[in-house]
């Protein structure tokens, strides 16, 4: 692997790098669908044929040509995908599932198809070998500045080694569900992956597993004895995780978040802010974004040891509801490494005292209380 990366740690039988940004995330992840020789499983909310999404898809039906089995399964309500494009795919030999597509015109089909479940995961598998999740989806929103990109702030990370074949299996478990094209299944016969404690992933799945990563999250602020340092785009978590998380910092744990205020959905800030004054009595740290780019990681450090990285917001959709995979790696060198990225980003941040909260208007307030109200929806 020779794209760059923020860190590459070794974590029981797999390797893992942190990736920042699509500038370090999308050339890895085009460099491993390009050495692709069986088989390619690429699952995202947000999949568009603008320019990046056309050199994901350039790529993978280049691969499909060689004879590799690709796989493609993107969200109806989330992408935007012309009916050329689709075709192309096809006829390329891809095979294309859209995750519950809206089956109603106008804006009461779209409404209806939003409050459905929706798969929020991005995943990527290589071969069954090499795997990348995180909060980036396929669109130009999360490019490179240099390349004509958004440059959206997220962060996501490839393992190398079994833990790929959990992402593997979750992929086509929900391929199966939705009655996704036939594949060649003799190609997914793999080898079970050995278990290891230390790096997992995490899914929040159909009827039994809705609440996986809730209990990752929980576990980890009950436990916490030093720090917890959160970067979320989408801040609205249930009553009994944010209590678990003000109980850590009335415990003394420093626990710090990090909110986007430059964001793409202005709501669920608004109803983040609802809930900035029980934070900062409880003692928490909440931090704005201010960099002009927007906000979208999904990340957790605990103790500088355990971490996790996935598409999962803290907030209903994400916890209660979408179909999302979170990372989970318990490894010092790693924690370290991710805690390095919060710190960074918090130069790019203003702190929020009870100040900055005394200075919201009557607006802002109704506006923080009414979306608060409305957070099931969002």
């Amino acid at each position: 692997m020779t794209s760059a990366v923020t860190a590459e740690v070794t974590v029981g039988p797999t390797r893992v790098a942190l990736l920042k940004d699509g500038r370090q995330t999308y050339p890895a992840m085009l460099e491993a669908i390009a050495r692709a020789q069986s088989t390619v499983c690429l699952e995202t909310y947000v999949l568009r044929d603008d320019t990046t999404g056309l050199r994901f898809l350039h790529a993978l039906m280049d691969r499909a040509r060689a004879g590799v089995e690709v796989l493609v399964m993107y969200d109806h309500w989330g992408s935007e995908l012309s009916t050329e494009t689709l075709a192309h795919l096809r006829e390329a030999g891809v095979k294309v599932l859209g995750f519950r597509p809206v089956r109603l015109a106008g804006t009461a089909g779209r409404l209806l198809a939003r409050l459905r479940r929706r798969n929020h995961r991005k995943s990527l598998i290589v071969d069954g070998e090499v795997g990348f999740t995180g909060g980036l989806n396929i669109a130009n929103d999360y490019a490179d500045p240099a390349e004509g990109g958004g440059g959206w702030r997220d962060t996501h990370v490839r393992v190398v080694g079994p833990t790929a074949l959990e992402l593997e299996h979750l992929f086509l478990e929900t391929w199966r569900r939705q009655k996704g094209p036939a594949y060649d299944r003799a190609r997914f016969v793999r080898e079970a992956p050995a278990n290891c404690a230390r790096i997992r992933v995490v899914g929040n799945d159909f009827a039994r597993g809705t609440k996986a990563i809730r209990r990752e999250y929980t576990r980890a602020f009950t436990t916490a004895r030093e720090r917890v340092f959160l970067t979320h785009a989408y801040f609205l978590p249930p009553a009994k995780m944010l209590k678990d998380l003000m109980g850590a910092a009335r415990r003394g744990v420093r626990v710090a978040v990090i909110l986007a205020a430059t964001t793409d959905v202005k709501l669920v800030l608004w109803g983040a802010r609802w809930l900035y004054p029980r934070l900062l009595r409880a003692g928490v740290e909440v931090w704005e974004w201010k960099e002009g780019r927007v906000l979208h990681a999904k990340t957790a450090v605990v103790d500088g040891t355990w971490s996790t990285v996935g598409s999962s917001n803290l907030d209903p959709l994400s916890l209660r509801q979408n179909l999302e995979v979170n990372a989970v790696i318990v490894d010092e060198t790693f924690g370290q490494a991710l805690e390095g990225l919060f710190v960074d980003d918090l130069a790019r941040c203003e702190r929020v005292t009870t100040q900055t909260i005394a200075s919201y208007g009557p607006l802002m307030r109704a506006l923080s209380w009414l979306a608060f109200r409305s957070r099931r929806w969002m």
